[in-house]
């Protein structure tokens, strides 16, 4: 066998090894279940949450504000 096809032989074992791994890591994602709950359940509860969280001017916050005045 000449240098040159074990390069190549090298290379093209390399890309199947690569070519295999995207294919089972394709295989794998393709078979995984949906989740049970549907989605718009899912985002009220977060939206329920978000909405009570947030923002909010208190003591310390104003004192804050009140310090950094130039």
């Amino acid at each position: 066998m000449s240098d040159r096809s074990k390069r190549l032989s090298r290379r093209n074992f390399l890309l199947t090894l690569g070519a295999g791994g995207a294919a089972t890591a394709a295989a794998v994602v393709a078979t995984k279940a949906p989740s049970t709950q549907p989605a718009s359940a899912t985002n009220a509860a977060t939206k329920d949450k978000r909405a009570t969280r947030g923002y909010q001017a208190s003591e310390h916050v104003n004192n804050y504000y009140r310090t950094t005045k130039v």
